[in-house]
């Protein structure tokens, strides 16, 4: 069994416990489930940069990456350095992130919040809503064309932005929607947990304009942006690069600096 196996049965658990403990109605009752949603796809179009900064404590492939800061000092950072959103992980076991991360950033910024998680279960896109996401992940690695379309129409029915993340050609062909808002190539071979950009750059033409293009993954260097962005990427989602530093915010402060130049 794959590490993304081993995941996606331990969410499946989880989702059936929490289910068991707050209902929909508990969720939907919350004072955030009704917030306006700001959107993540129109921020990235109308900056100049267009980075997604993330909140990541640890990772399967790189155990700890960074336990020093609150949720709140890393996200207030981000924003203050120029973030078009921020990536908040909560997937606890693999990742050490929770809900509370993503219910603290979004009582400390304004800029749009992506609750990234690994989302098999309508029942986590009310959550999302409930802890105020203004949009998802969906992974097409674990979730079949059906999955896609159903959870990608009910989380629009919430006003929830959606982005798609693809690792190869027949993910995305498979995955191409209407009720997506956002497509992202992740850089990151989940079998050998490689990284290369040319998974990017191989995909970027086989995504239809629609859809506000992102590169996720690998990404450590402004020379790695500027050649993304020449290749027609929008979007940068960029977290251990930040977090594995003394101070997230002032890296990515620093990096949107030598992006200007």
């Amino acid at each position: 069994m794959s590490i993304l196996d081993q995941i996606i049965a331990s969410k499946k658990k989880e989702i059936a416990l929490k289910k068991s403990i707050v209902s929909v109605a508990q969720l939907e009752n919350s004072d955030l489930f009704n917030k306006k949603t700001n959107s993540l796809r129109k921020s990235i179009i109308n900056s100049p940069f267009g980075i997604i900064a993330e909140h990541k404590r640890r990772s399967p492939s790189k155990a700890t990456i960074n336990n020093s800061f609150s949720a709140e000092e890393v996200v207030k950072g981000y924003e203050n350095a120029g973030a078009s959103g921020i990536s908040v992980l909560t997937d606890t076991q693999y990742f050490g992130g929770s809900l509370e991360d993503l219910l603290l950033a979004r009582a400390s910024v304004q800029i749009p919040l992506l609750r990234k998680e690994f989302i098999v279960d309508e029942y986590q896109l009310l959550e999302a809503k409930a802890f105020g996401a203004d949009a998802i992940l969906l992974i097409a690695a674990v979730l079949s064309k059906e999955e896609i379309k159903q959870l990608s129409e009910f989380a629009q029915s919430l006003a929830l932005e959606v982005l798609l993340e693809v690792h190869n050609l027949e993910e995305l062909e498979k995955s191409i929607m209407p009720s997506l808002d956002l497509i992202g190539v992740n850089n990151r071979n989940l079998k050998t947990f490689e990284v290369s950009l040319q998974n990017s750059i191989d995909l970027v033409n086989h995504i239809p304009n629609d859809f506000v293009k992102i590169s996720e993954s690998g990404l450590t260097t402004t020379n790695d942006i500027n050649l993304l962005r020449s290749h027609g990427f929008q979007g940068f989602l960029i977290g251990e690069n930040f977090m594995k530093t003394d101070s997230p915010g002032k890296s990515l402060e620093q990096f949107i600096n030598q992006l200007k130049e």
